[in-house]
């Protein structure tokens, strides 16, 4: 199974987390304040406002690839692990690749993202978002968050990984989600696995870089 059939597969119980993941562009808190905030409340604030930015931006809910990707760049990377998002899904084969190998990885999975889920933001409407009980402890260095996106359906489990980054005002990091019970990272790494073993890292690229001209929205 290649990685277009993947995301025919896929998209529809990832939507959601897609969407809050892409939409977290546009309201994402800045990085001095995320070391203030338990990481329980800052997933439900930034879930609460990427929501109803969302809801109020008629570009971004139309799936405007390019205004997205701006604000993925100045928004969601400081904020997000992307690098550790990147080397998971890619799996093993990461610690062997180059430096320049692993830029494009990273800006090739991006774009995958954003291109994927773009289209699916149109379906946000009137969905509210409730954080389930923290288990955590001020010790902790990586937490799960818990939480329920209720709207008109049934309610959707979204969850969140989040590590502790050193340093004064580094805060909580995302670097993978859940819904209904699956990982977006272990989504793509089976599939990475299956094309860098037929074409390696450079394969991989390419792949992505096909897939990602190929189709506007994933």
């Amino acid at each position: 199974m290649n990685i277009k059939t993947l995301q025919r597969r896929d998209v529809g119980r990832l939507v959601l987390a897609g969407a809050l993941l892409i939409g977290a562009t546009v309201a994402f808190i800045q990085p001095a304040r995320a070391a203030d905030e338990a990481p329980d409340a800052l997933v439900k604030r930034l879930s609460t406002d990427v929501l109803d930015t969302i809801k109020a931006d008629s570009s971004i809910k139309s799936g405007d690839v390019n205004k997205i990707m701006l604000l993925v760049d100045s928004k969601i990377m400081p904020n997000v692990n992307f690098q550790r998002m990147t080397a998971s899904a890619v799996g093993p084969a990461w610690r062997q690749a180059t430096p320049e190998q692993q830029k494009k990885l990273q800006d090739e999975f991006k774009t995958l993202l954003v291109r994927t889920y773009a289209g699916a933001l149109d379906q946000v409407s009137d969905q509210t978002v409730t954080v389930r009980p923290f288990r955590g402890s001020p010790d902790d260095k990586e937490v799960l968050v818990r939480t329920e996106v209720k709207g008109r359906g049934d309610p959707v489990q979204l969850d969140y990984r989040l590590e502790k980054t050193p340093g004064q005002g580094a805060g909580w990091k995302v670097y993978n989600l859940n819904v209904l019970g699956v990982w977006l990272v272990d989504t793509y790494r089976t599939q990475f696995a299956q094309e860098i073993n037929k074409n390696g890292i450079d394969g991989l690229i390419a792949a992505l870089a096909a897939r990602n001209k190929g189709n506007g929205r994933g």
